[in-house]
């Protein structure tokens, strides 16, 4: 969270009072993020990944929410951000062998070594890891996911199920790459047997239908790589008729796209690009 400003105050009436002024976020609702465009809920799982690794590295030590549940996050300008810190801890679990390391979960167990120092080796880093798996990853990562990208998912998903604090950030990180992007992108997307007219300089006012997931409420707006990606989009809804290049980028860089389900009426537009399905 962004500090703005904060008050110390120690009085009769109030002792030991810290007041914070920090950004305004928007509650976490989980239905409301699972009806968002896949990239959108990426974009919160990628920030969740950062903010795990500061909790494991920060300056007070590993750091653990005890209470790590969506109700302690707010999403500000697209990303997660902690608000509740109140049961924030650095204390690492004391123990005198393996079995006083023990973590318990509604779904799975796990038992962590006990350090020479008397230590539970990890146990805050890994007990925030398992409660981002099952209350952020498994919902909002797999659900609509782009093809081409399930199997890295699944290794995040699984690792991060398992605990395994090494073997999922990487994959996080490389996902907004351009030519990761590309590389993904030209696997999955086919060669598209349907002709299309380039209209430079148009746009198609109306003519809107509904597609899920989408960017506005009202009509079809998705995110692609490039206009084959859009070729195939187009081709794989029977009443997709005609496509437009916004000429706006999602935060990974992909462009937007309003699909249309006819052309009849197409007006100019200098920052546009139309095409037109052509029929036989």
């Amino acid at each position: 969270f962004q500090l703005y400003g904060y008050c110390y105050q120690d009085s009769n009436d109030i002792p030991d009072t810290l007041t914070t002024i920090t950004e305004l976020g928007s509650p976490l609702e989980m239905i409301q993020l699972l009806q968002t465009s896949w990239e959108d809920r990426f974009r919160i799982c990628l920030s969740l990944v950062r903010l795990l690794h500061y909790l494991a590295h920060s300056p007070l030590g590993s750091v653990t929410l005890l209470d790590f549940r969506p109700r302690q996050f707010v999403i500000v300008d697209g990303e997660l951000k902690v608000t509740d810190l109140d049961d924030a801890s650095i204390e690492e679990s004391s123990c005198t062998s393996n079995s006083d390391c023990f973590m318990e979960f509604p779904a799975r167990n796990f038992t962590l070594p006990c350090s020479v120092e008397g230590r539970c080796q990890s146990m805050n880093e890994k007990r925030n890891l398992y409660n981002a798996y099952r209350f952020f990853f498994t919902y909002l990562l797999p659900h609509s996911a782009p093809s081409s990208l399930r199997p890295l998912l699944d290794k995040i998903v699984n690792a991060t199920g398992n605990c395994n604090k090494h073997g999922n950030a990487k994959y996080f990180l490389f996902y907004p790459s351009p030519s990761v992007n590309s590389e993904f992108t030209q696997k999955c997307v086919k060669s598209a047997n349907t002709k299309y007219r380039r209209v430079p300089e148009a746009f198609i006012p109306d003519e809107n239908y509904r597609c899920w997931p989408s960017y506005h409420h009202k009509g079809c707006l998705l995110s692609v790589f490039d206009v084959n990606e859009a070729i195939e989009i187009c081709d794989s809804y029977s009443q997709c008729k005609a496509f437009v290049l916004m000429n706006q980028t999602t935060w990974t860089g992909r462009q937007l796209v309003f699909f249309k389900m006819a052309s009849n009426h197409i007006m100019p537009d200098p920052d546009k690009i139309t095409y037109v399905k052509v029929t036989d």
